[in-house]
């Protein structure tokens, strides 16, 4: 596994599947918490001088060769041109959660530009544009795509870690938060598997005294759990404090949704429709694999899972093509 620090690790999950362009609810959820997340990769590589409850940040650690223009980002505004800046942990990462929407932007494409450079993230064609009812009349649709290899390494470590025995490091009770707080949790893990974790983090913060500093700290604003409610998307499985916000997902809504592609011949069986479609996807620069093949397959679109559904609409003449309807947890 690329050796990757916690912001890095998180952006690559956080930004893969978002669109690139444009500013939407569910990215500005995630940069949030990516802004939060540098905060405590700072925290846990100590860039803070802490007294008692107190975080103390000079800016002359900035100053250091060692020192990534994404941390900048996101440090320097919260400094306000002063040497250093006082206040404790939740201040800080509800501070650097509140940049205002033209910092997060500049962060965004610090901490993008960084990943490319790395060869971890790049920007294709979103699947949206292959939709048949999709008209962008000119409009530019383009999605972050993580690296498959460094993705998967890094989501099968972290359920690894998550849901086996065994002890749990500060990096994963950070990425813990970081999923309850964007959203995220839905993405990787089942109901039966959220019922789990969320007995793992009440043990947590009833034992660890950094999961009991860290999980009784909220950064989601109310505009996203108002929509949440709106679109009625509750659930009742969370039922202890440090679990509380678990039930969060509105972000995953937006980040993938069911398109259909139709295919340009008639086909007289659903495997040769199905790999009709698949062809047309990767003519499009999409990395596109059968997981499961079927009357209903299962395959895996720029590392997110979709069930693959044939399917023909009725115009003026039939039309054949596969429904891609997104699959949960990835």
């Amino acid at each position: 596994m690329m050796d990757l620090k916690l912001a890095q690790s998180f952006a690559l999950i956080a930004l893969n599947a978002q669109s690139s362009l444009y500013m939407t609810n569910a990215k500005k959820v995630s940069l949030r918490s990516m802004a939060a997340a540098v905060i405590l990769e700072a925290y846990l590589e100590g860039c803070f001088t802490q007294t008692d409850n107190e975080l103390t940040f000079r800016k002359e650690v900035l100053e250091k060769s060692s020192s990534t223009l994404y941390r900048e980002t996101v440090l320097l505004p919260l400094l306000h041109n002063h040497a250093e800046v006082q206040g404790d942990l939740e201040w800080w990462l509800k501070k650097a959660s509140m940049l205002p929407n033209k910092k997060l932007k500049k962060f965004e494409i610090a901490i993008s530009d960084y990943l490319k450079a790395m060869n971890v993230l790049e920007e294709i064609p979103s699947l949206l544009g292959s939709d048949m009812y999709f008209d962008s009349a000119g409009v530019e649709m383009k999605v972050y795509h993580s690296h498959n290899g460094v993705y998967t390494s890094i989501t099968e470590n972290l359920r690894a870690e998550i849901l086996e025995v065994g002890t749990v490091t500060d990096e994963i009770i950070c990425m813990l938060w970081q999923l309850r707080e964007s959203g995220c949790m839905h993405d990787f893990f089942s109901r039966n598997e959220l019922e789990k974790i969320n007995t793992t983090m009440h043990d947590l913060y009833r034992s660890n005294l950094w999961a009991k500093s860290l999980f009784r700290i909220q950064i989601h604003h109310g505009i996203e759990l108002g929509v949440k409610q709106f679109l009625q998307m509750k659930s009742t499985f969370v039922k202890t404090y440090a679990g509380s916000s678990i039930n969060f997902f509105f972000p995953f809504l937006e980040r993938s949704q069911a398109v259909f592609v139709e295919t340009e011949a008639w086909f007289d069986n659903s495997n040769k429709r199905l790999n009709s479609v698949l062809t047309r996807l990767k003519s499009y620069g999409h990395e596109v694999k059968v997981i499961e093949g079927g009357s209903i397959a299962t395959i895996q679109i720029d590392n997110l899972l979709y069930d693959a559904m044939p399917h023909f609409v009725m115009m003026k003449v039939p039309i054949q093509g596969v429904r891609l309807v997104p699959k949960r947890p990835l």
